[in-house]
């Protein structure tokens, strides 16, 4: 066993040690617990929902917070309180999580597949445009991986054509476009807090918006349809109890206090990944936009050619470094209108070669490990250079 031979054939693997884990979580997480058992108020109406609530809303330069159970139900929220239904058709992107898509066939309306810009993974605006009939009435655009959509064309796009904006922010706690927090561009900002997520609760969501009407309506449907004087057996609006625990704000708010630091972070290693990989020819990392000051990097994209691999397929490539220890994936194996529930004529799908495309080539890292220190992600450079090193013994 020697340190050039690849560990997928015996070798000594690159890295030994594990990358940091995910969730953190230390004793200002146990004293919020604490503090909701004691308090004997352990549902939706504890303070420290009301309490996180404000200090996100804060934190992303938006007036209202509304938490849900999660971040599905919030994008359904959201599109119930636009009164967004059936006969009504939604833009969203094909290559994100299924959330996206199936939220606006959950409330009746028809979800139109918009192809992604290649170098971004984000929506294409052209592709936007191009999708926009007399019928659409939304557009949700996911800032995939953390980095936020091209605004500055989205916006003008949307008010041109009377659209509303709701971001699926989903993976960028934190980002921000042009100085200004994402979740508070658009109508509404849709969050989630499920266990992988940056910022999470095990599972949970919140919505964003500078609305206060909207904001009313939001909550209203998430509270039963209880009016804004929250009256127990009042109930104005058809709604649902898709309220947030005190358990679960409790965990967020401490989770809050580190999300700064843990942004920095992301985005400094981040940065020394992709000086790294200017030095490798067939893995291109996603292009981040000077306007986006702030990239949450729940994911660190990368497009993989293997041509430049001596053909070597993704998938071996894949599987070569998660030997040495460097915890890659494929992510999503095709697009969403291949989902049973989301092929025609449950959807409109307009022509989307770079997402069938991405499906082909992405590899990506999760966001623990961008949380590792420095030097570490010199491991993972290590690691490929080894595999490209080696690669006739891969075929």
């Amino acid at each position: 066993m020697t340190k050039t031979e690849l560990a997928i054939h015996g070798g000594q693997p690159v890295r030994t040690q594990p990358w940091p884990s995910w969730p953190q979580w230390d004793e200002t997480e146990r004293a919020g617990l604490l503090g909701v058992l004691e308090r004997g108020e352990w549902g939706g109406y504890d303070t420290a929902v009301t309490e996180f609530e404000a200090a996100f809303a804060a934190r992303h330069a938006a007036q209202f917070c509304v938490t849900t159970v999660n971040g599905t139900t919030t994008l359904e929220t959201a599109l119930r309180a636009l009164d967004i239904g059936p006969g009504d058709e939604v833009i969203v992107p094909p290559y994100t999580f299924i959330a996206t898509a199936a939220s606006v066939r959950i409330v009746g309306a028809t979800p139109v597949f918009a192809d992604v810009d290649l170098e971004t993974w984000n929506l294409s605006i052209p592709a936007v445009e191009a999708a926009i009939s007399d019928r659409t009435k939304a557009v949700i655009p996911v800032h995939f991986g953390g980095l936020p959509v091209d605004f500055d064309s989205l916006l003008p796009l949307a008010q041109q054509h009377n659209l509303f904006v709701i971001e699926d922010a989903a993976h960028a706690h934190g980002s921000s476009w042009n100085g200004q927090p994402v979740g508070s561009l658009g109508v509404a900002g849709s969050f989630s807090f499920q266990a992988s997520k940056n910022l999470t609760a095990g599972e949970g969501g919140a919505l964003l918006t500078n609305d206060p009407q909207l904001a009313e309506r939001m909550w209203s449907i998430a509270n039963c349809g209880r009016g804004p004087d929250g009256i127990g057996y009042e109930h104005p609006n058809l709604g649902t109890n898709l309220r947030l625990s005190g358990w679960q704000a409790a965990i967020l708010s401490a989770g809050l206090t580190r999300l700064d630091d843990q942004l920095l972070r992301r985005m400094s290693n981040a940065r020394r990944l992709r000086g790294f990989l200017e030095e490798i020819d067939g893995l291109s990392p996603q292009r981040w936009d000077p306007r986006a000051g702030d990239h949450a990097h729940h994911i660190f994209l990368m497009r993989y050619d293997a041509e430049s691999f001596a053909g070597l397929p993704r998938q071996t490539f894949i599987s070569a470094l998660r030997a040495e220890n460097i915890p890659v994936g494929p992510l999503y194996p095709y697009p969403l209108y291949h989902q049973p529930p989301l092929v025609e004529p449950f959807s409109r799908i307009t022509p989307c070669p770079n997402s069938e495309l991405l499906c082909q080539k992405t590899v990506s890292l999760s966001q623990n490990v961008l949380l590792a220190e420095p030097h570490e992600m010199d491991d993972i450079l290590q690691a490929i250079l080894k595999v490209r090193q080696n690669i006739a013994a891969l075929h």
